[in-house]
């Protein structure tokens, strides 16, 4: 039977109407990539004259910056999103700010300053995350929270990781972007705003940390756990496969410390990769609390890209996933 379901998190509806993945073509499916021509790599180990001069490197036996021998290296955005508060070139203010006869004025703009950097996971040229070992995630992992902690000062950090050109990724071996932005987005701002309301109705409860304990509880959606974490398909999943991954005691910044959940998020990664027979082509975030807020709990958003965003999702921003979230979090428990 078909569903509407609702978010707790953002609010966000789906409609769950799993059926449809049983119609004749209907099952997501992956198919292997091709793997990395090391020669055209620009993040492999060697090639660091190919990418711009690096802002941080983790390197377990020193050596100069710009040089082989790096576990993660972090480097600017070669074609930023955000250009530097610095050099933000301030834009033309509009002759009359009211418009014409007094009207509001209907287009805004301002400079798109912050800071865009490229975290390079690690040395090896593959393709994901998945394919990396667990140590070398973890690795990963600590200098993500490290460069969200050098952008502590910025309204909202958002660290990404786009796989595969299906899913944004303009090149293949595995990274992450970091946005340091100077406003909180909206979709954040709304969470935030959620979170908030949360805690002062239930006087003094987290929203997410309510939610991990009720679906723990309740067993039909859970994925694993492990000493960190919890990695669930969520109950409004968007996209088929979907997974949530919560750190089992509430905090409200990633980058403060503390579990980070890396080995669950790796494992949840090779599920994926063994159940549908490669690592498929996704879309990964770190959301963590903006500047200023406190009741609310930092996660782990993954999106396979299995399935096409197309008419009703664009026009109404409502999903329609062809997965039950229960039937993904049972067949990636056995996976």
């Amino acid at each position: 039977m078909q569903e509407l379901r609702i978010d707790p998190l953002s609010g966000h509806r789906t409609i769950v109407a799993g059926e449809r993945s049983r119609r004749p073509g209907g099952e997501p499916r992956c198919e292997p990539p091709e793997p990395i021509d090391p020669e055209k790599d620009p993040f492999a180990e060697g090639h660091e004259d190919r990418t711009p001069p690096e802002l941080y490197a983790l390197r377990p036996d020193g050596g100069p910056a710009n040089s082989p021998g790096w576990l993660v290296r972090v480097v600017p955005n070669l074609f930023p999103a955000l250009s530097s508060a610095n050099g933000a070139r301030d834009l033309d203010p509009t002759p009359d700010a009211r418009g014409v006869r007094g009207q509001v004025e209907l287009f805004a703009s301002q400079p798109a300053t912050g800071a865009h950097e490229v975290i390079i996971n690690g040395p090896q040229p593959v393709l994901s995350l998945a394919e990396l070992p667990v140590e070398q995630v973890l690795a990963a992992v600590e200098v993500w929270r490290e460069r969200m902690r050098a952008h502590a000062g910025s309204s909202c950090v958002q660290l990404i990781v786009n796989e595969r050109p299906e899913a944004g990724a303009s090149l293949p071996h595995t990274h992450a972007q970091l946005y340091a932005l100077d406003f909180v987005p909206a979709t954040v701002a709304r969470e935030r705003e959620r979170a908030s309301a949360y805690t002062t109705r239930t006087m003094g409860q987290n929203l997410l940390g309510d939610l991990v304990a009720e679906e723990v509880r309740r067993r039909e959606r859970i994925v694993a756990i492990d000493d960190e974490a919890v990695l669930m398909a969520p109950y409004a999943s968007r996209l088929p496969f979907q997974l949530m991954l919560a750190p089992r005691v509430p905090r409200a910044r990633f980058q403060d410390g503390g579990a980070s959940g890396a080995a669950l998020l790796h494992d949840g990664l090779r599920r994926l990769a063994r159940h549908l027979g490669s690592s498929p082509p996704l879309n990964l975030w770190v959301r963590t609390a903006p500047r200023g807020a406190e009741d609310f709990c930092w996660r782990i958003d993954i999106l396979p890209r299995l399935t096409h965003l197309a008419g009703l999702e664009l026009a109404t921003d409502v999903n329609l996933n062809i997965v039950e979230p229960e039937r993904a979090a049972a067949v990636l428990r056995e996976a």
